[in-house]
């Protein structure tokens, strides 16, 4: 087993309850670890072998282009993507956060993470 990561994905989308929101939107970081079976990987060396980090990033910016009014939605999604295309994925685990969040205090982000098993 192994485990890919990929940390501080940078997006401005346009999440949120709140109707300014959705207009001038706001900052968010995605970061993602899934695990899968990295064995025949790490001897072929070829890129068909494995998990493409690429697909990966692809698949984290076009859900979060994707108007939504919470962050669990809009991370099951980026779930849902995964582990519809990439069937080696063992388990995975998003976290969207919403930076300098419109809540009314000092507040760096708030996050939602979620983790899912393949079935």
């Amino acid at each position: 087993m192994g485990k890919i990561k990929i940390n501080n994905i940078r997006v401005h989308a346009w999440h949120g309850c709140l109707p300014e929101e959705s207009i001038i939107g706001s900052d968010y970081r995605v970061d993602l670890e899934v695990n899968a079976d990295l064995t025949t990987p790490s001897h072929t060396d070829r890129l068909k072998d494995t998990v493409d980090y690429v697909l990966l990033h692809n698949i984290v910016k076009e859900e979060m282009g994707i108007k939504s009014k919470l962050l669990e939605h809009v991370a099951q999604r980026i779930l849902d993507r995964i582990f519809g295309e990439i069937p080696v994925i063992k388990t995975a685990e998003v976290t969207v956060s919403k930076i300098n969040p419109p809540i009314g205090g000092d507040v760096e982000s708030v996050s939602v993470t979620l983790f899912r098993e393949s079935r």
